[in-house]
């Protein structure tokens, strides 16, 4: 098992997520397809958040995410 630890904690917190836009509409492909990736990383990485799986598909986008406590 693969943990993450400080001095007194040790947490694997993952998460799946899915972002899904109104009434499924294929609306992410092109520039919006790369845009919202950019947007995506460097909001995790502001959080401090890793990506570990992650696809932006033309009608929803899936993230596979640890997020520290």
């Amino acid at each position: 098992m693969d943990k993450k630890s400080l001095s007194h904690t040790a947490w694997k917190c993952q998460y799946h997520i899915v972002f899904i836009p109104k009434y499924r509409k294929k609306k992410l492909y092109g520039t919006v397809r790369t845009d919202v990736r950019n947007i995506i990383k460097t909001l995790c990485q502001y959080k401090n958040v890793e990506i570990i799986e992650g696809a932006v598909c033309t009608d929803h986008v899936h993230l596979c995410v640890s997020i520290p406590p």
